[in-house]
């Protein structure tokens, strides 16, 4: 999670650790820890009692075990998580185009989603026409709206009717009206400018966002607070995806000459790369939540995807406090407090494949995303992803071989640093069955693990689903045929030129333009694949 943090505030190198910042209590949290305060109430638990778990403090660990000593448990039942009973985010709405379908992978579903512009609203429904099963999402939106299968022309409106076959006589049986004809949609939602959809057709869930949403960020919603998307597909688990983000003590070490990360106090000895104890606690551990308290600020799991963190600096804490006739009053604070939030929405999509959706609101230094393009920003956000992709994917491996439930047992996590990672095993275990539940979708292998360049590829799990970045991919291509083209052209011109028609100087400016056209197409055919396509990530030379 702290790996983004610089990329995502470039080009500000904002220092969280520094001991500038005010010591600020996200969350509340009381002695007995058990009521932190959350901008998710509605899906808080109401009545469970909490485990409170502790991290040990690495200079007095000297056995194998896990970060946390149980100090109270006090649960009369385990409630399980159940895996299908949730929102899962599909897309940002920035990069889903209405002109066409799209199709995504969430849960091990193969979903097609596309706008009805009869409705005004985004659907989302089962990839595959009822006739024989044809992926719908490599359809079209015809003349009236309606989502159309390519392969024999059937066209399905917003609520899965059937509304035409074009096999079927005219004159004959309304084959079209049958339930057979009809395709499977689910239930969805846009929220804070996210696509959402809950993965149970069944018509009790029809109406399902009137009592249950999916998670709320209010700051995605405010004006006064800037934010990019960022989507990603990534070639190893939902479990390692979730994992990483909540492991900050990698961020100096993988993700090392790539980012700025804050020297280490004189006072801690450190390596180069500026390592160095971090304390981390875990506040809160039921079905539904994880909260921690990490320096400046405090971060929330809300399962299945859902991962922020606030932070807070730069001045008064929102209100000031006066004390007057031994009685303590509360006033607005005259000067606007900075915030800023990480937010990591991490989906499922198969087993050794996940997707992260990245947004970074914040209330200053607006006017950067206003004026930076996305892709710009996506260049950096990408290089970190690509930093550590290859190590977690061949991490993933030797996990799968040890199991879920001997992840405590085989992992000797005795630091604070490992407290968030530790409380989503147990989470894992404890309430969601040790893995993401894929319903026998799958054998419970692991994919092969393809050739480095199609492991870290950027072009098809990013570029051509993030709108700003297939702009800028089709324009830079387009620039640099046409330094190719000016190249070629200039040089055509000083060889047909008669002798005596140009000027010495003439001539030599016409060549050194030629070669600059040239030279630049090839520097920008480098930039394009490097950025676009295959960044490859030696942490052996850095």
């Amino acid at each position: 999670m702290q790996a983004i943090k610089a990329s995502s505030f470039s080009p500000f190198q904002i220092n969280f650790n520094s001991s500038s910042f005010p010591k600020h209590n996200l969350y509340n949290i009381h002695p007995n820890y058990e009521n932190p305060i959350s901008c998710f109430p509605s899906i808080q638990s109401q009545n469970a009692k909490f485990k409170i778990l502790t991290a040990v403090s690495p200079s007095v660990s000297t056995e194998s075990g896990t970060p946390f000593d149980e100090e109270t448990e006090s649960v009369s039942h385990v409630e399980k998580f159940d895996w299908y009973a949730q929102w899962y985010p599909i897309m940002p709405i920035c990069d889903l185009d209405k002109r066409r379908p799209h199709g995504k992978k969430v849960m091990g579903m193969d979903v097609v989603v596309w706008w009805d512009k009869n409705e005004k609203e985004w659907k989302v429904m089962d990839d595959a026409c009822p006739h024989r099963y044809a992926p719908l999402s490599e359809g079209r939106i015809d003349q009236w709206g309606r989502l159309q299968c390519v392969y024999h022309g059937w066209c399905f409106n917003g609520s899965g009717d059937c509304k035409f076959i074009p096999q079927a006589p005219r004159d004959g049986p309304p084959v079209h009206t049958s339930k057979r004809a009809c395709a499977t949609v689910y239930p969805s939602c846009v929220q804070n400018d996210i696509l959402w959809f809950w993965p149970n057709a069944d018509p009790l869930y029809k109406d399902i966002y009137l009592t249950k949403r999916p998670p709320y960020i209010p700051e995605l919603d405010d004006s006064s607070f800037s934010k990019t998307f960022i989507t990603r597909d990534i070639a190893y688990g939902y479990e390692i995806l979730i994992e990483n983000l909540m492991d900050p003590a990698h961020v100096q070490y993988s993700h090392y000459g790539i980012m700025n990360v804050p020297a280490a106090p004189k006072s801690v000895k450190a390596d180069r790369e500026g390592g160095r104890p971090l304390d981390i606690t875990i506040t809160k551990l039921d079905v539904n939540t994880i909260t921690a308290n990490q320096g400046p600020g405090g971060n929330t799991f809300l399962p299945p995807c859902m991962y922020y963190g606030y932070f807070t600096f730069g001045g008064p804490q929102g209100i000031t406090s006066a004390e007057s006739s031994g009685s303590v009053q509360e006033k607005p604070s005259a000067e606007k407090q900075k915030k800023a939030l990480l937010v990591f929405i991490c989906i499922p999509v198969s087993p050794g494949h996940s997707r992260i959706m990245f947004a970074s609101p914040r209330n200053f230094a607006t006017w950067a995303d206003r004026i930076v393009p996305r892709w710009i920003f996506h260049l950096g956000q990408n290089l970190i992803l690509d930093s550590d992709l290859y190590l977690l994917h061949v991490e993933e491996r030797k996990l799968k071989e040890i199991g879920s439930y001997n992840w405590h047992k085989a992992c000797y996590v005795p630091t604070k640093a490992d407290a968030i990672v530790a409380a989503f095993r147990r989470w894992l275990n404890k309430y969601a069955g040790g893995q993401v539940d894929w319903r026998g979708k799958y054998s419970g292998e692991l994919p092969p693990t393809p050739p480095r360049e199609q492991l870290l590829d950027r072009y098809w799990t990013h570029t051509v689903n993030c709108t700003s970045c297939n702009l800028a991919y089709k324009g830079l291509n387009a620039l640099e045929v046409i330094l190719q083209i000016a190249s070629i052209g200039v040089v055509g011109i000083v060889a047909a030129a008669k002798q005596g028609m140009l000027s010495v100087v003439a001539r030599y400016s016409l060549v050194t333009v030629a070669l600059l056209c040239f030279v630049a197409s090839r520097w920008l055919s480098h930039f394009i694949y490097k950025n676009f396509h295959f960044h490859d990530y030696d942490h052996a030379f850095r």
